[in-house]
């Protein structure tokens, strides 16, 4: 699995925008990446050292529209921690 396909997209909200400060980034990942997976996809893709992974599956949520109801996708998030001697991510630095 190339490292695009394990990275989908970050997940910019209030909350994954104040662990910046402490090198924390937020991700939507593949469901079937593991840690492993997710910390080499990021090093290659950022050129970042990572020193912990944190993953957890969100549930999809029930939503309505007018009589029909139905669930949203279920996702893969992962939040990534980096080393201390490593740079930041220059994609989040612009958000701040």
């Amino acid at each position: 699995m190339a490292a695009q396909d394990i990275v989908i997209r970050p997940i910019i909200t209030e909350r994954s925008m104040a662990g910046i400060g402490m090198k924390k980034y937020t991700f939507e990942v593949a469901e079937s990446a593991t840690k492993i997976d997710i910390a080499r996809a990021v090093e290659a893709l950022f050129g970042v050292k990572v020193s912990k992974v944190n993953t957890l599956h969100v549930r999809g949520r029930m939503r309505r529209q007018g009589r029909s109801e139905g669930y949203t996708r279920s996702w893969k998030k992962a939040v990534v921690t980096l080393t201390e001697d490593s740079k930041t991510i220059e994609f989040f630095e612009g958000m701040m």
